[in-house]
């Protein structure tokens, strides 16, 4: 029995390859000479049985392309052989049209088309023979044919349905990764930029404080160090994400994590104060880890090509936003000699762009620009806490 099975199963295969246009004109054929042969059975074959038994089997050669005029013109034919008499019990040709209609026609079609079906069997079962019986004999064929085909079509929506639904998936997951690699890119170049600027600067401070005040020689090096191994920390988790680590789970800075990023920052010699106005409050953690990127990157854009003395960080805090403040006294957006506070072929820009990606994709707006007076530079980002 298995193997039986299992050689059904190749016969259907094979059967499915085969080119819609030669199944239509082997079941044509066969359609054609069933109707002859029965004809003949019965002692009414003529030249008219045997034309109209032909366009009733040919007509079935355009039965996927026109399913409704199909059935129409196949059920004048079987009407027509039934009242001549050239017709046995059940019509093959009009079994394959209901059976078609029911699998492609729309709604309307299929009930104009089925209404006059039924109508047709009537009348081909009835005035010739007048056999009641054999009309509900005949009506469970076609009502069987018609279920074939519903089925059909159902089955081949459900597959268009599937194949929708897979497509839509495959597009969401290539989106989540788009968005999952900018994500990490954004969060290993706030990591590095931070980093390596307060490590460079305070290893090129490092010589002097050696030669001129070695407790603060002692104090540069430890900042270092610290700078460092936070950096290596961060780059760990950020990487975890692509290994599935448990490194991974830990939860990445935000709010709380704005003193230690100004004390870092002080330590490289420069002024940084961190205020609050208004009620601080929770956020949640993907909103909290905007923030201190924001705050990172403008400071970090502060040490490396602003020359200043003193920056200032601000939240302000409302009962709807939360604003965030970084200001400076150094160079302005015009002095040329600020190259990465605005976008340039040479790749300089990143990090302003990084911080508009993030403000946007929370939902709030990044404004940079001179600061008070002209002076300096102002990056302000104001983010909603609904």
């Amino acid at each position: 029995m298995p193997s039986l099975t299992a050689y059904g199963d190749r016969l259907a295969e094979r059967a499915r390859a085969l080119p819609p246009a030669a199944v239509d004109a082997v079941i044509a054929v066969v359609c054609a000479v069933n109707i002859v042969v029965q004809a003949t059975v019965n002692g009414r074959l003529s030249v008219w049985v045997a034309v109209t038994a032909g366009v009733s089997a040919v007509m079935l050669l355009w039965r996927r392309a026109y399913p409704f005029a199909t059935t129409g013109v196949i059920g004048l034919c079987t009407v027509t052989l039934s009242l001549n008499g050239g017709l046995g019990d059940l019509p093959p040709a009009q079994l394959i049209a209901t059976y078609t209609f029911a699998a492609l026609c729309p709604p309307v079609k299929r009930l104009i088309a089925g209404a006059t079906t039924a109508a047709g069997i009537t009348v081909s079962v009835l005035v010739p023979k007048d056999e009641v019986l054999n009309l509900g004999l005949v009506g469970i064929a076609f009502i069987a044919a018609y279920a074939l085909g519903t089925g059909a079509r159902a089955r081949r929506d459900r597959i268009a349905m599937l194949e929708e639904r897979a497509a839509r998936l495959a597009e969401e997951q290539a989106a989540a990764a788009t968005r999952e690699r900018e994500r990490i890119a954004r969060e290993m170049h706030d990591i590095l930029a931070h980093s390596m600027s307060m490590v460079v600067i305070q290893a090129e401070a490092g010589p002097v404080a050696v030669r001129s005040d070695p407790d603060k020689a002692e104090q540069v090096f430890e900042t270092i160090s610290v700078t460092a191994r936070e950096a290596l920390a961060q780059l760990r988790r950020a990487l975890g994400v692509l290994r599935s680590e448990e490194a991974s789970r830990r939860p990445p800075p935000g709010l709380d994590a704005l003193p230690a990023l100004v004390d870092g920052v002080r330590n490289a010699g420069l002024a940084v104060t961190l205020e609050h106005e208004g009620e601080p409050r929770p956020v949640p953690a993907d909103l909290a880890v905007t923030v201190y990127r924001v705050v990172q990157e403008a400071l970090t854009n502060t040490v490396r090509h602003a020359a200043a003395r003193e920056a200032r960080v601000r939240l302000s805090w409302n009962d709807r936003t939360l604003r965030v403040e970084v200001g400076d006294d150094g160079r302005g957006p015009a002095d040329s000699a600020a190259p990465s506070r605005s976008p340039s072929p040479g790749g300089a820009g990143l990090g302003l762009a990084g911080m508009r990606e993030r403000v946007a994709a929370s939902g709030g707006e990044l404004a940079t620009g001179a600061g008070p007076g002209g002076k300096g530079y102002r990056v302000a980002a104001t983010l909603p806490l609904d």
